[in-house]
Order: C-alpha cells, then structure tokens, then sequence
C-alpha cells in the first residue's frame, strides 16, 4: 500500500516517525508530510495556536500538495487527529483513494460528497473529548450516506493521542491493539 500519513496538531514528532517505521517494516511505502515546516509544539495549546496560525486552507494546500505526486497510485489517506480531519478531506475528494485509517480524529463531511464503498477505520478513546459519542454517531451515518464502509474501534480509559509514548495520554495497551487492528485493516486493502 502506499500511504499518505500526517501528523497531528503538535507537528511532526518522534511518533508519527515511529509509526511510519511500523508500516514500511509491514510492507508499506509510507510518505510523511511535514505541514509546520519543522515546527513541533509540547502542548495541545500551543498546537491549536500554530494550526490557527498556518490556517485550515494552508494545511490543506499543503497536503494537496504533498499527496498529489503519489495519488495516481491510489492512496490510502492516514492521520492523527488533526492528521486524520485532513486525511478524511482528502480522501473524500480522491476518487483513486484505496482507503482511510484515522487514529483519534474525525472531520466534517461536506453536503453532497460521495464515494464509492471507501474502507474507513476509525481507532479512538472512549471518551474522547474532541470526538464525542454523538458527534460519532453523526459522523458515522454522514460517512454511511456518502458510502463510505466504516469500522470504528473505541479505547475505553485511553487518552485522546494514546499512540503517542511521550504524551500523557499514552495508553500502551491501547496503542498496540491499535496496530495490530489498523495494520490487520491495511493488509486487507492490499489483497483487493
């Protein structure tokens, strides 16, 4: 598979490096796209404060620009939280995409947008306080009606950013069934 993975809102860390490792060594080609220009932050704050910043069309601009050397092969779109909100954006308008794997981040889905049996998966804390039980529920029928085939996995007690061993929301059980799905998921993408 070829995949397209950001990073969230703290910037391009150690772990996003780490999990793009993970995938190569299962047989991915994984591109991992710096959208701060080098820029990481230590808190989620600070994070926001740098997105705001950048700007939500600029962050997409960029990742356009990133992918679209790679998306005549058919990517599957992957991020982290904010990551994920602009995998999904982008996914959601590639009619080639093979796939969507979203670690703990979700977005809008725009009115009238539809794509042709999408695998999605969806990893997440439960609770999560920026992917609410009900905003999930909508989230999921908007993606039935757009026809994407969604999965979602939830994490009960784990932190928001749980996959990320150097943040306090790491939750290391909860990180490892995270992979073994997510990659379970990916291998599956390969054999259609």
């Amino acid at each position: 598979m070829n995949i397209m993975l950001f990073h969230s809102v703290y910037g391009l860390r150690p772990a996003v490096l780490a999990a793009a490792d993970r995938l190569r060594e299962a047989g991915h080609q994984v591109h991992v796209p710096d959208l701060y220009d080098g820029q990481t932050v230590d808190t989620a704050e600070e994070g926001r404060d740098l997105k705001d910043k950048i700007g939500t069309e600029e962050l997409l601009r960029r990742a356009i620009a990133a992918s679209a050397p790679y998306s005549d092969r058919g990517l599957v779109y992957a991020g982290f939280s904010l990551g994920g909100s602009i995998a999904q954006n982008l996914a959601m308008g590639d009619e080639k995409a093979r796939g969507l794997l979203l670690l703990h981040g979700t977005s809008d889905i725009a009115e009238g947008v539809s794509v042709d049996e999408l695998p999605v998966q969806l990893h997440v804390a439960d609770p999560d306080p920026f992917e609410t039980h009900d905003w999930l529920s909508a989230w999921y029928l908007q993606m039935q009606r757009a026809g994407a085939d969604v999965e979602i996995y939830r994490y009960p007690g784990a932190g928001h950013l749980y996959t990320d061993p150097e943040l306090p929301d790491y939750d290391e059980a909860s990180a490892e069934q995270t992979w073994r799905v997510a990659l379970g998921f990916l291998e599956s993408l390969h054999e259609e």
